[in-house]
């Protein structure tokens, strides 16, 4: 039934998708979803559907175009920033982080940046670093989840020594 529900929540949101111009909503993982900044329709089509979950990686000044922690309380969602900048934010820290608030959602999560580039980048490490996956696929991971221009810095943060 997981797989069922999955499969209906990312048809329902690809279709609000298709209408708008943010990046596209992609699925690399059961009960995660990962897109670039969602408009204020996805957001009720994704609580709607079951997602649970928003973690916004963000900067607090990049403009979202509404009030998306506002709007994703309203509509009864946690909404958990985790501020991803780019190159420098790869860190197996942040990466813990990130593990850590998918562990504590038991229902589906929305991951989204600007465009899922850094969405992907920071999924990729966890994979490669805390779940033990090969380089090429985490990589491969990070891209299915939106990973384009942090490919290379990714791929740094993944191979560099372990402090």
């Amino acid at each position: 039934m997981t797989g069922f529900r999955s499969l209906l929540l990312l048809a329902v949101l690809a279709s609000a998708n298709a209408m708008a111009t943010d990046a596209p909503l992609r699925q690399p993982r059961p009960q995660l979803l990962t897109a670039g900044q969602p408009s204020a329709q996805q957001l009720r089509d994704a609580a709607r559907s079951g997602v649970t979950t928003v973690i916004d990686l963000r900067r607090p000044e990049e403009d979202r175009g509404y009030d998306e922690g506002a709007q994703a309380e309203q509509l009864g969602l946690r909404y958990v920033r985790l501020p991803i900048a780019g190159t420098a934010d790869l860190t197996t820290a942040n990466a813990r982080t990130l593990q850590r608030l998918l562990a504590q959602d038991d229902g589906t999560t929305l991951l989204h940046c600007a465009s899922g580039n850094r969405a992907g980048a920071l999924l990729a490490l966890l994979n490669a670093r805390l779940e033990g996956a090969s380089t090429d696929d985490a990589l491969q991971l990070g891209r299915a989840a939106g990973m384009t221009s942090l490919e290379a810095s990714a791929r740094d943060a993944i191979e560099a020594p372990v402090p």
